[in-house]
């Protein structure tokens, strides 16, 4: 893909709509882009997390149990899996098997919070929108309670 196709595609992920190009630039370039087959895991549920995934190519099952149930969620391009690991140490909540060839792209949690100390207009943004999220997920745990 040229370079601006990646820019674009990156933008459909919402975590990544508001970033500046060169923060993106610098994304698309530092990330590692890895390729699975059918049937390799990216990670298994309790590993600990060192970043997020970009699915750029196949699909991804995200899956609570390692028991042959049908996965909790198929995931197509452009998502992003692993998005808290981007930003805090944690375990993986769930266990990610490729479900066709799918290539995705690596962003560890090093590169994340070195694109955020380099460019403070997109850490802004960032920052309003995981408080934003956060806010809604409070909103709907209370409907829960």
């Amino acid at each position: 893909m040229a370079l601006d196709d990646d820019i674009a595609n990156l933008r459909r992920i919402p975590l990544f709509e508001d970033f500046e190009v060169e923060a993106l630039r610098l994304l698309t370039f530092s990330a590692e882009t890895k390729l699975l087959r059918a049937g390799d895991a990216l990670f298994r549920r309790g590993e600990a997390s060192d970043g997020g995934y970009i699915l750029t190519n196949g699909s991804i099952a995200l899956e609570k149990h390692d028991d042959g149930r049908p996965a909790d969620k198929v995931l197509r391009p452009f998502a992003l899996i692993g998005e808290t690991a981007l930003i805090t140490e944690t375990t993986r909540p769930v266990t990610a098997m490729a479900r066709e060839p799918a290539t995705i792209l690596k962003i560890t949690r090093a590169l994340f919070l070195r694109i955020l100390e380099e460019f403070p207009t997109t850490a802004t943004r960032v920052r309003a929108r995981v408080a934003t999220r956060l806010t809604q997920l409070a909103q709907e745990l209370k409907f829960e309670a």
